[in-house]
């Protein structure tokens, strides 16, 4: 250990809290002694590399992340821009810049921001290290369960925003967020949403299997409807889906040639609320959300939901702590235990290269 007043950013007592350890705990598991530990966080010694690899790993982040250079509040941008110029913000590290992300509800719900615009273009620093905030774009319904379990085992924070496959993918590929949900293909098809990533990304990625669901028709009856087919009888309002969504194939595959519904939902749950507000009468969406809206359900599909990712990202501690989460027992249970969710490929990894050709499924 040395003795440097002029210390760089020390972010090592909150990644100790997080962890729930106590300056002993800490200095036991990093073969260093506790006063070493209170002084490293009070900015009395900046720690020796060895030392600093030691607590890295202990708390199984990066010395970056650790004793790095916070960036200037000057270097921040806004990821798109806000709807209002006194806008609450996150902000998150992206591809090495700080971006603000414009508040919005998520799949978790409302959540604290990091800061209020005084003006368009102004979204200065936060007390939150955006090194510790993984952004995800997708439309599970379930995310939240996925956002709360990311945050109880690593102590990281997930802003999960609702995006359909398309849409998340383009933010993906403008390297806006860290991780894009996708379903573009049918269970069983050989590389569907791999081929759909490599296709709009262009460059090495990841996919990371978060389970398999069943997609098919919500609708509003009095009486039992046997089949598809009969269904497709009656004079029915349908709610549209927003084109480039797996949802939206899923509608086209049940309409085909019929004219496409005017008024469209973006995401399944907003298909739920236009059937129960009494604005449609049937409409694309997971068995999840139309049992837990009380609606009926006839089955068209069953997908694969994949979380991507770029290979480029893959060692980033956020992207390696999402997988570890994505694989523990504690959350495969919680997605096992919800209906129309199968959970025997969760957890399963696959590259794509930017030629279908190359994609290499792991395990």
């Amino acid at each position: 250990m040395m003795s440097d007043p002029a210390s760089p950013s020390n972010r090592l007592k909150d990644w100790r809290s997080r962890r729930g350890w106590t300056q002993v705990e800490l200095a036991r598991r990093a073969g260093i002694s506790r006063a070493a530990v209170s002084a490293i966080e009070i900015r009395r010694l900046v720690p020796s590399v060895a030392a600093a690899l030691k607590l890295a790993a202990c708390l199984e982040c990066t010395v970056e992340e650790l004793f790095g250079t916070t960036r200037p509040a000057a270097e921040n941008e806004w990821a798109w821009a806000p709807h209002v110029p006194a806008s609450r913000y996150w902000q998150a590290e992206v591809a090495g810049r700080v971006l603000c992300f414009p508040c919005e509800e998520t799949a978790a719900g409302e959540m604290a921001h990091d800061g209020v615009a005084s003006r368009y273009g102004d979204c200065s620093g936060s007390e939150n290290d955006p090194s510790q905030t993984l952004v995800v774009a997708g439309c599970d319904p379930a995310a939240g369960l996925l956002a709360a379990e990311y945050a109880r085992q690593t102590g990281r924070r997930m802003i999960h925003l609702c995006r359909s496959s398309g849409r998340a993918l383009r933010l993906l590929q403008q390297r806006k967020i860290h991780v894009a949900g996708v379903h573009l293909s049918a269970a069983g098809g050989r590389h569907g949403n791999a081929n759909a990533v490599s296709r709009e990304l262009g460059v090495p990625a990841a996919l990371l299997r978060m389970a398999q669901w069943e997609e098919g028709v919500a609708f509003v009856s009095d009486q039992e409807v046997a089949s598809l087919r009969s269904l497709l009888q009656r004079p029915l309002r349908w709610i549209g889906r927003e084109p480039g969504s797996g949802a939206r194939q899923c509608l086209d595959q049940v309409l085909r040639l019929r004219k496409q519904p005017t008024r469209i939902a973006t995401d399944h749950r907003a298909v739920a609320a236009a059937l129960r507000g009494g604005w449609a009468d049937a409409g694309v969406c997971v068995r999840l959300v139309s049992m837990e809206a009380g609606l009926r359900f006839l089955s068209v599909r069953v997908e694969n939901y994949d979380l991507s990712f770029l290979k480029s990202v893959e060692s980033d501690p956020r992207i390696q702590a999402l997988i570890r989460v994505v694989r523990s027992t504690a959350y495969r249970r919680l997605l096992g235990e919800l209906p129309g969710y199968n959970v025997s490929e969760t957890g399963d990894l696959e590259r794509t290269a930017p030629r279908t050709s190359e994609i290499t499924p792991l395990i």
